[in-house]
């Protein structure tokens, strides 16, 4: 039986450490101090969020359909994921270019972009 990998001890919340690898075909082990990949330490929720980002090539309205939920909502989840995986970028700059991209590519209404700009102030 195999158990997912975990990134985090049951008991205290602290972060594990991968210390052992074995062939489950050969039987070779080898033991050192491995390291996550960034996406390890998202959760099955973030995880199945960015499937689905990917799935729908980073359309928001389609994500909005699927699994209906809001725009900000699915926003905020989206900069949860890029702040686990270090990739969140602090700039409002380039925060308001993409949502005038969006709002330009009609995945995002003017009302919607309004809204947005507004939460970001």
């Amino acid at each position: 039986m195999r158990v997912k990998l975990l990134n985090r001890c049951p008991i205290c919340g602290s972060g594990l450490e991968i210390i052992k690898l074995k062939c489950p075909s050969c039987n070779t082990t080898i033991e050192n101090n491995f390291e996550y990949n960034k996406f390890m330490k998202l959760t099955d929720e973030q995880l199945q969020f960015v499937e689905m980002f990917l799935k729908t090539r980073g359309n928001f309205k389609e994500m909005e359909r699927e699994l209906g939920l809001s725009y900000p909502t699915l926003r905020a989840r989206l900069e949860s994921i890029l702040e686990v995986l270090g990739l969140k970028d602090s700039g409002k700059r380039q925060d308001t270019i993409e949502i005038l991209e969006m709002l330009e590519r009609g995945e995002i209404s003017p009302d919607e972009a309004i809204k947005i700009l507004k939460e970001e102030d």
